[in-house]
């Protein structure tokens, strides 16, 4: 019987005829990370591969690593098996995996969206006959506005709480959605601030993306200064001492989870914009569709609804797998660690 060209073992994704790991979960020997987040990028093996604009990011995380940085499309060998990186669209430099093994081609999503948000690089359909996709928002209910309407949302929320003299502390993920919101947010209105953990990652990603200024709020920090602007903060400091030198002010946070009705009550926001940097409903079918393969396999989010439909209803051979891997779910876990 003839060995898949990538399995799923206790450690992660594994090509036994190359030897290497793709976003392994422990600590493995050599590993292809697709992006920054920590579920996908782990502390503790002894060889990194992954996009050149992820290597700041990794390292800012984990420290004193060894990585091999490679460009988009550019292809490496290793034991007679191809590898190469392409934009997922998820984060600033975040990559699927394309995986060719005499003639067999596999990849792998690791996270990603089809929408051009203007700052991470646009994902890239790949053909394949194997497809490993996540699916964190993996039902019919799931669909994303046009991110330009969401973001005159936001900018229109902020111009009216500065109208009423409040401060607008909106929440996002200190790599990637942080970014993605500064770099959208309308400047002509006032000033944007940020907290610690987003700002020493909006400083380690302005090296290769153009963003606007920022100002990382400090002990000695003004109330009146901030006042009507605003601020740019991780999930897990809502609640926190920290937010005090806001007051007067409006929360929100933006997420694909607030297409859920009663989300932004259980996160105790007065607001909450939807915006995912993961792929909606229709993306997920449209990405499967591009790359033509025969065979999916879904690894995280609403697996089993998902995989099911693309069998019984498209056709697909289609199968789930069960990973480390936990989208926007384990990100907050993230912030905590940038915190530390």
């Amino acid at each position: 019987m003839k060995h898949p060209l990538l399995v799923f073992n206790e450690k992660g994704i594994y090509c036994q005829q190359a030897d290497v790991y793709i976003d392994a979960w422990r600590a493995v020997d050599k590993c292809i990370v697709t992006h920054g987040h920590s579920d996908h990028s782990r502390w503790g093996h002894k060889r990194y591969i992954t996009h050149r604009r992820n290597v700041p990011i990794i390292k800012h995380r984990l420290g004193d690593i060894t990585v091999t940085p490679k460009e988009w499309n550019e292809t490496f060998t290793i034991n007679g098996v191809t590898f190469s990186l392409h934009p997922a669209g998820h984060i600033t430099g975040s990559s699927q995996v394309r995986v060719e093994y005499k003639g067999e081609v596999w990849v792998f999503t690791g996270d990603y969206k089809v929408e051009d948000d203007g700052l991470a690089e646009t994902f890239e359909p790949i053909k394949c006959q194997t497809f490993i996709t996540e699916c964190t928002f993996g039902l019919p209910a799931f669909k994303w506005e046009p991110q330009a309407d969401v973001f005159t949302d936001i900018n229109n929320w902020w111009a009216t709480n500065k109208a009423e003299a409040r401060t607008s502390v909106l929440f996002g993920y200190s790599l990637g959605k942080a970014q993605r919101l500064i770099k959208h947010l309308d400047t002509s209105i006032g000033k944007i601030y940020t907290h610690g953990a987003v700002e020493k990652m909006t400083q380690v990603i302005r090296a290769e993306y153009d963003l606007p200024p920022t100002e990382l709020i400090t002990r000695d920090s003004k109330k009146e200064d901030i006042a009507g602007n605003i601020v740019i903060a991780p999930p897990s400091a809502h609640g926190g001492i920290w937010i005090r030198k806001m007051l007067p002010y409006v929360t929100a946070t933006a997420s694909g989870w607030m297409a859920f009705r009663g989300a932004r009550r259980r996160r105790a926001m007065d607001k909450g914009f939807v915006l995912s940097d993961h792929a909606d409903w229709d993306g997920l079918l449209s990405a499967i569709k591009e790359t033509g393969c025969e065979k999916v396999i879904t690894t995280h989010g609403y697996t089993d609804i998902f995989s099911r439909y693309l069998r019984e209803e498209l056709g697909y051979d289609a199968r789930t797998e069960k990973t480390q891997y936990e989208g926007e779910l384990n990100e907050i876990e993230t912030e905590k660690e940038e915190e530390a």
